[in-house]
């Protein structure tokens, strides 16, 4: 539950006077919330002590951009998914208690507020005719690598265009989306099998690891405006359709800081020795090396989602356990979905590279909610940048003019 406070107990924390509260209020600093008494507003006590650190941090226009950008303050608002108190909620509802028995289907329905038989009708989505004969000719590329060209040439863009208004078809291009991803992730042709399913079959798992994929999709479905997500935004804010947002943020998520972190864990897994991990752990610290893959800074006490997949994967997989102990012993730190996802793969012996194929065929879902949620704003992004550079003679010439006076 989110923890409010009244104004009084707003602007002690603030350490400014009611007035001034107000004065940020009207300037869309904080929001204030109507209470249970109409006569007095309630405000979030996170955004409150958000506001009180970018104040601390000083007011100067550099230290809040880099607060704003760095883990800050909040840039926009949302109604998709809540980080708090180390839990994560997909429109009110816990992400952990979801992946239980939701499929992915179920969760874009969810934050994309459409019936699932609508946007995942039983019938396949008709793919660009030159994709299968790309896609045989990828074979074995790395998914990374693969999977955005891929999809860029499968999807088209009329289907969710920023023209199309109709909720039915629009649902309906989306899942289609979906639907053609997770297709150009095994390389095959789309179906109307729900997704889990679909790579299920291809990769050679049975029911019991197909629940595992679903889990672990449904897990990954969206979180708040990271880099891909905020990318999204961007493409969708310009006007632009849903293939192009889902073509944007592929491009974000290969990044070796977001979803190739993957790739990163994969490689310290395999330098390490699995029956002893914490020697080899030992050594890459004391080089200067570092451990990908623990450590979140929305989750203090350790992700609630990688959490949640590697308990589902219980005791059957003592190498993982091993790894994550050692870790925790070492550094205090505990697995991120990143670790969990590389655990999964290596759990049910999947191709390399499935770990950021279900990480992105998941976040797929959440990049399409950013892009249709922002589109109910009518509003470009467009921030604008603090210049460091060397500026223009007539502004030194004025700057220099301004300071002499007075």
């Amino acid at each position: 539950m989110a923890d409010y406070i009244d104004a009084r107990q707003a602007a002690e924390r603030l350490g400014v006077s009611r007035q001034t509260l107000y004065a940020y209020v009207s300037r869309g600093l904080i929001k204030a919330l109507p209470g249970d008494d109409p006569r007095q507003s309630r405000y979030l006590a996170d955004a409150v002590e958000q506001l009180a650190e970018t104040r601390r941090r000083g007011r100067k226009p550099r230290e809040i951009a880099k607060a704003t950008l760095d883990w800050g303050m909040p840039v926009l608002e949302s109604g998709l998914t809540l980080i708090e108190n180390g839990e994560c909620y997909y429109r009110g509802q816990s992400a952990v208690e979801l992946s239980r028995t939701a499929s992915l289907e179920d969760i874009a329905a969810l934050l994309w507020q459409a019936p699932v038989e609508t946007a995942f009708p039983r019938r396949a989505p008709i793919t660009i005719k030159a994709y299968l004969e790309l896609a045989s000719q990828a074979g074995n590329t790395l998914a990374a690598e693969s999977l955005l060209p891929l999809f860029a040439v499968a999807a088209r863009d009329e289907p969710t265009s920023a023209w199309r208004t109709d909720p039915a078809a629009l649902a309906r291009g989306s899942g289609d989306l979906v639907r053609i991803l997770a297709a150009c992730a095994i390389g095959q042709a789309p179906s109307s099998a729900p997704v889990h399913q679909q790579l299920a079959a291809s990769w050679g798992v049975d029911a019991a690891g197909a629940g595992l994929i679903r889990q672990a999709l449904v897990l990954c479905a969206d979180h708040e405006l990271n880099a891909s997500s905020f990318t999204a935004r961007c493409i969708a804010s310009a006007g632009a359709s849903l293939k192009a947002v889902i073509v944007g943020a592929l491009a974000a998520l290969s990044g070796i800081k977001h979803g190739a972190t993957t790739t990163s864990v994969e490689s310290l897994w395999t330098s390490i020795d699995p029956d002893a991990p914490a020697r080899s752990l030992r050594d890459r610290l004391q080089a200067g090396g570092a451990l990908p893959g623990f450590g979140h800074p929305l989750y203090p006490d350790g992700d609630i989602r990688a959490r949640a997949l590697l308990s589902a994967m219980g005791a059957d997989f003592p190498e993982a356990s091993r790894l994550t102990a050692a870790v925790d012993d070492l550094t205090g730190t505990a697995p991120s979905i990143d670790f969990a996802l590389v655990a999964l793969r290596r759990y049910l012996r999947l191709p390399e590279g499935a770990a950021f194929l279900l990480f992105a065929i998941g976040r797929s879902v959440g990049w399409i909610a950013h892009g249709l949620e922002q589109r109910t704003t009518n509003q470009l992004i467009r921030p604008r940048a603090l210049y460091t550079g060397k500026r223009p003679k007539q502004a030194r010439e004025r700057l220099a003019g301004d300071s002499s006076t007075g």
